[in-house]
């Protein structure tokens, strides 16, 4: 079993994998992190300890939430996944579609989402 997290280059990013490795310390399992920044994913946020972390490379030119949902497919291991959503106002949440939204709908794992404070 495997907590896997979706990984942007953003401030909810980090703290989205900040928070697998406490998911997957509570669980007694290893993380699997998407990438999906174009950098590769900091040193800092690697030390976890014990908990061992596999990055997951983006390979494919898919949306983000296309990324991962093809990722959760290719480790059916997954058992939870961690996300880091941003605060939107009642309009941006009309308007505008959201990776999160796509995973909290179409992700076939129990989803821990997690956002930053005020």
């Amino acid at each position: 079993m495997s907590v896997m997290v979706a990984v942007p280059d953003s401030a909810e990013g980090a703290l989205a994998l900040t928070s697998a490795i406490a998911e997957a310390r509570l669980l007694g399992t290893d993380v699997l992190a998407v990438n999906l920044g174009l950098r590769p994913i900091s040193p800092e946020h690697l030390m976890s300890g014990e908990t061992r972390i596999t990055i997951l490379e983006r390979t494919h030119h898919e949306s983000h939430a296309e990324v991962v949902l093809h990722a959760l497919a290719e480790h059916p291991e997954t058992e939870r996944l961690v996300i880091g959503v941003k605060r939107r106002s009642k309009v941006g949440k009309a308007l505008i579609g959201s990776v999160s939204q796509t995973l909290l709908l179409e992700a076939d794992v129990p989803i821990l989402a997690v956002k930053l404070p005020h």
